[in-house]
């Protein structure tokens, strides 16, 4: 027989061990609670909107840089990855799309058909270690797609002139600088109908190339697909 000592032990053992773990459970929220709560919040009253500036100081002088420096070019500001950068389907575009595809680039140049020729990624000083790892991943996904980049420290951008040497120099199409009247140096501005017109011939030429649909993957889901229901 089981000395009473030993049973009255492992019943007090027991019971210490069940009233830890009620508690323990107990102090968890339910998982379903936050989801439900969170579907039971007002869009606009909750989350109340405030419209703010699309760019910061260093970003807008380097858009106006570039304008000024490349006006035949198509200059797009804070783009996603996601919105001119495509990737097979095999994985979850989801999971794809956490890691990278919501990351913005700060300047993406184009040709008149809109074919993305270069990222500008402008760095400021006192960035953090993940705001530097982001930038770093960012560029690895653009290098492995065979898009240019151009990192430009925020306190030391280039002349525009630099930057039509910077872009000559990849092969792009650059502009020569016209005298004008009284000795200033200009740059031709094409009519906006007629680089639409260009880039429209370039655009059928190569419908391989066009942009990533915003709801294109809006029906595939992010988890691997279930299995198939048995047939009755």
């Amino acid at each position: 027989m089981f000395d009473i000592n030993f049973i009255a032990a492992l019943t007090v053992s027991g019971l210490l061990l069940a009233w830890l773990w009620a508690r323990r459970r107990g102090s968890r929220p339910p998982a379903r609670k936050a989801g439900k709560q969170s579907e039971s919040l007002d869009t606009v009253q909750s989350w109340t909107p405030q419209a703010v500036r699309v760019l910061t100081l260093p970003e807008r002088q380097a858009y106006d840089l570039m304008r000024k420096a490349m006006p035949s070019q198509l200059v797009l500001a804070q783009v996603p990855l996601a919105r001119f950068i495509s990737v097979p389907t095999r994985h979850s575009y989801s999971d794809w799309l956490t890691r990278v595809g919501r990351l913005t680039v700060d300047l993406v140049v184009c040709d008149k058909s809109s074919r993305v020729v270069a990222v500008v990624d402008i760095r400021t000083d006192g960035q953090s270690e993940r705001s530097v790892r982001r930038h770093e991943r960012m560029a690895q996904v653009l290098h492995a797609a065979g898009i240019k980049v151009h990192q430009w420290r925020a306190e030391a951008l280039p002349s525009p002139a630099e930057v039509r040497a910077l872009f000559r120099e990849q092969g792009v199409e650059v502009e020569e600088e016209v005298i004008g009247p009284g000795g200033r140096r200009m740059l031709p501005v094409p009519e906006m109908v007629e680089v639409l017109a260009e880039g429209d011939e370039l655009a059928l030429a190569t419908p391989q190339f066009e942009p990533v649909s915003s709801d294109y993957f809006d029906d595939l889901d992010a988890m691997p697909p279930a299995a198939a229901p048995a047939h009755r």
